[in-house]
């Protein structure tokens, strides 16, 4: 069990309904527009650096939003810092847990659990991640299993509980995976060029009536899950900074539990629009299972560091090695990584830090008032 925020979440509570006991909406206006400290330049410019791409090519755009949330966000008392769990120690302050010195506390298992983030079916990754674990096995000398999540909740309480040990954690859920359940990411996808990220879109369908993001006033927009950036943080942040629109008094919030059910729902008109991240719509025009004209983009956001992979923290340090070694030495031509990644552009795994290419995303934690507590 943890928390986000003042909310406990389980591995259970992947979709929370709108108004349910220990729903965010059940707290007053006020006690929504939660506070933050920020210093937002020195976060997104940082990342410009290291190579985002900017899909829109808008910067007076993005600018713009981000000047909104910073505003918004240093005029607000400060919350505490991101720290990690007790349990964790960070004696080079780099944010992630150290592996542990004391070899008792190290695990050195036969069999290495993965699993990928569920962003969408996870059946549809299974074949997708095969022969890059089987690459995996090859580097370390262990057996290589896929585990199917159906949460974010559920990755992280099996890292948590030490049944998982390599992963590839959503952008939200990566703070939330490294201060409670000590994950320690190294790696992230990107194109040819190095660029990498995705962004947050505002979704539609043709002929709903809604031509702009005032025009969800009253409306009904879906989420995918609270874990989830592009899904539900980064919108709620940007809403309420760039708009003035809460959540629960300005439009009705519901959640689809993942980013595939977001995009069938406005694609088969049973949400009127829904915030998603367009690398995993892209994806799923590439693959036919919906079809571009059945979109209509209201709002994108600013580019945002994409799934972040790591280990557990408690491998041996041999073992963390090998599987980092497996990550940058995997041959993407002609793989099945490739032929689905590279809908969106991926050819490559390259070297983050959590503390640097995941400023911006506490930066958008402490904005919309997420305080990760460990259970």
């Amino acid at each position: 069990m943890f928390a986000i925020g003042r909310y406990p979440v389980s591995a259970q509570d992947s979709i929370q309904s709108h108004g349910a006991p220990g729903s965010p909406w059940r707290r007053s206006r006020a006690d929504r527009r939660q506070p933050a400290r920020l210093s937002y330049s020195c976060c997104v410019w940082g990342l410009a650096e290291r190579g985002f791409r900017n899909i829109l090519g808008d910067t007076i755009k993005t600018s713009t939003a981000l000047a909104a949330i910073a505003a918004f966000a240093v005029a607000l008392p400060a919350y505490a810092e991101f720290s990690l769990d007790d349990k964790f120690t960070d004696a080079d302050g780099d944010l992630i847990a150290d592996i542990p010195t004391d070899p008792a506390q190290l695990v050195d298992p036969g069999t290495l659990i993965f699993a990928y983030t569920p962003v969408e079916d996870p059946a549809v990754y299974a074949e997708v991640w095969q022969g890059f674990l089987d690459h995996m096995s090859e580097v370390t000398g262990k057996n290589v299993q896929f585990f199917p999540v159906q949460s974010n909740a559920a990755q992280i309480e099996a890292m948590r509980a030490g049944r998982l040990h390599v992963a590839g954690f959503n952008t939200g859920s990566n703070p939330l995976a490294v201060a409670c359940a000590g994950f320690r990411p190294f790696a992230m996808m990107a194109a040819e060029d190095g660029s990498f990220g995705y962004e947050m879109e505002i979704i539609t369908y043709p002929g709903s009536g809604i031509e702009s993001v005032e025009d969800l006033r009253g409306q009904t927009l879906a989420f995918t899950s609270e874990t989830s950036n592009s899904g539900f943080k980064a919108p709620s942040a940007i809403l309420m900074a760039e708009f003035g629109m809460v959540a629960g008094d300005d439009f009705e919030p519901t959640f689809s539990g993942a980013h595939d059910n977001s995009i069938l729902g406005v694609a088969n008109r049973d949400y009127v629009a829904a915030s998603i991240a367009n690398s995993v719509m892209g994806r799923m025009i590439e693959r036919d299972v919906v079809s571009a004209d059945q979109f209509v983009t209201i709002y994108q956001s600013q580019t945002f560091p994409t799934t972040g992979y790591g280990t557990a923290h408690n491998l041996t340090p041999e073992l963390q090695d090998a599987i980092r070694e497996a990550f940058f030495s995997f041959d993407w031509e002609g793989s099945a990584l490739a032929e689905e990644f590279g809908r969106s552009g991926e050819s490559q795994f390259i070297p983050i830090t959590f503390q640097e290419d995941w400023a911006v995303i506490r930066t958008i934690d402490e904005a919309t008032g997420v305080v990760y507590e460990c259970n």
